[in-house]
Formats: C-alpha cells, structure tokens, sequence
C-alpha cells in the first residue's frame, strides 16, 4: 500500500507556472506508475497523465500535451507536475494516483492523494 500527498498547489496568474509534487510512503515507489489527474468544480475528473516505473516515457491526454510535464524521482519518491502558460480553465483540484506495476494509462489507478487545489486568475 502507498500513500500520497500532493503539495505545490495555489493561486497563480494566467500565464503563469506552477510545480505540483506528490510524494508517496514507502519502498516500492519504484514499482508504480503515478498519474495527475483533475477536477474542476462542477465537472468530472479528468486525466493529465502519466509516467512509468522508471520515468522513461509518459503519457499525457491530448488536451494537455505541450504545456503539462509529468517527471519522478524514484529517490526521493517523488512525482512532478510542472505546469506552464496556465490558463483560467486549468483551474481545478489536481490529484496523483499510483498503480503497482499498471500500465501507463489513464484508468486503474488504486491509491489517491487527497489532492491540492489550482487556481488561474485572469
């Protein structure tokens, strides 16, 4: 079992760039793929992707490619989120999700952080 708590969250301009971290307990970090996800108010969670065991090679929704970049440091059991040119829009609570040796996608995810909030103001 693994727990995760996410920190970085806050009030950011648009245009703006914000670093989420999510760090996880235990030793077997290394074994789970880690996913961000999100949700804004009055909407379903919504994935922004996902990096493997090792951090070689990531996965990101289609909306969220160029501005969103998932990293890990399997050392300090760790996983980032660096966000750049945010938008209004980008506001939401961001989450990351763990999953023993799970594939790198979007689904079947079986730990949660509780989650940080974002939010872009114009």
């Amino acid at each position: 079992q693994v727990q995760l708590v996410e920190s970085g969250g806050g009030l950011v301009q648009a245009g703006g760039s914000l670093r989420l971290s999510c760090a996880a307990s235990g030793r077997t970090f290394s074994t789970y793929v880690m996913g961000w996800f999100r949700q804004a108010p009055g909407k379903e969670r919504e994935f922004v992707g996902a990096i493997s065991w090792s951090g070689g090679r990531t996965h990101y929704a289609d909306s969220m490619k160029g501005r969103f970049t998932i990293s890990r440091d399997n050392a300090k059991n760790t996983v980032y989120l660096q966000m750049n040119s945010l938008k209004p829009e980008d506001t939401a609570v961001y989450y990351c999700a763990a999953d023993q040796f799970g594939a790198l996608s979007s689904y079947g995810y079986n730990y949660w952080g509780q989650g940080t909030q974002v939010t872009v103001s114009i």
